[in-house]
């Protein structure tokens, strides 16, 4: 085995290095990603060199790749990148220019700011997000992630209780609804139908109880609409102490992976007349969450 694991936390977040990504990946640096992902949750690749067609081929060792939901919410837009695998995570247009204030697109993106999970509006959701820097800004830009392991680890035994069976509904149109951003055509948001969810979930890879809430949560599925949005939004706000998170400042050639199953995100302000460039690969989970262990 050829890489080398660094653990920045004890329980959360690694990096790896030792392992050119753009070359075929032996069998052996796939199982020991894959542990340390399943350990870790969020590990790191510094300086790379992926082009998009190596960056999507590294993902399928990992899983059926989701293909991009961009596209089904910004019809009539001309797209940067030509793969439905990837997911365009910056703040160019489709010919490169940077976004004009009240584009759609941009408008759409800034709700990357919220705390989320990849894909949960989907019936069956993602499991690993591999987001990788082809340009970065001079500052500003992190992007931020909570163990959502070490969250519910943290409850008290009566809220662990009273969440057992919840199940909670998932709409991206929910998330982008909260920043006012609600001008999308009926055929965008029949594209992207709501979906339930359950609100605590197994993960598989390390067999730990997990939250699964995001800015896409809109409510409790049984519960009245304001206390379900309440509950949460007193999850998210646990879930996301500063003893559960940690930054990432990119630098230009970094792959990040993170797990979706068992973590939330959110990308951090910059100064959006500076270029960045990242593009993302997401994998498909196995089934819906209800189809999984609670």
């Amino acid at each position: 085995m050829s890489i080398t694991l660094k653990p920045t936390q004890p329980q959360f977040f690694a990096e790896i290095s030792g392992i050119d990504l753009a070359q075929p990946l032996k069998a052996a640096d796939r199982d020991a990603i894959q542990a340390a992902i399943d350990r870790y949750a969020v590990v790191v690749f510094h300086d790379q060199k992926l082009s998009d067609d190596q960056q999507i081929e590294f993902a399928g060792h990992f899983g059926p790749i989701h293909s991009s939901a961009q596209k089904a919410r910004h019809r009539g837009i001309k797209h940067r990148l030509a793969r439905d695998e990837i997911a365009d995570i910056s703040n160019l247009d489709g010919d490169s220019n940077v976004l004009e204030e009240n584009s759609k697109r941009r408008l759409d993106w800034l709700a990357n700011r919220l705390w989320h999970t990849d894909a949960s509006f989907r019936a069956v959701p993602g499991a690993l997000s591999m987001l990788y820097a082809h340009v970065v800004p001079p500052e500003g830009g992190d992007t931020e992630f909570a163990d959502l392991r070490a969250a519910y680890d943290a409850l008290p035994e009566t809220r662990k209780h009273e969440l057992e069976g919840l199940i909670a509904e998932h709409s991206i149109w929910h998330s982008r609804g909260q920043l006012g951003v609600t001008k999308y055509t009926p055929e965008e948001i029949a594209s992207l139908p709501p979906v339930p969810q359950r609100v605590v979930r197994t993960h598989p890879g390390s067999k730990r109880k997990t939250l699964y809430v995001a800015a896409h949560a809109s409510h409790i599925i049984g519960m009245p609409i304001a206390d379900g949005r309440l509950l949460l939004l007193d999850l998210i706000e646990h879930a996301t102490q500063p003893r559960f998170v940690h930054a990432h400042t990119w630098k230009q050639g970094d792959l990040v992976i993170w797990d979706n199953r068992c973590t939330m995100h959110r990308a951090r302000p910059f100064d959006t007349t500076q270029v960045r460039d990242l593009r993302r690969v997401t994998t498909r989970d196995v089934a819906s969450t209800l189809e999984q262990a609670a």
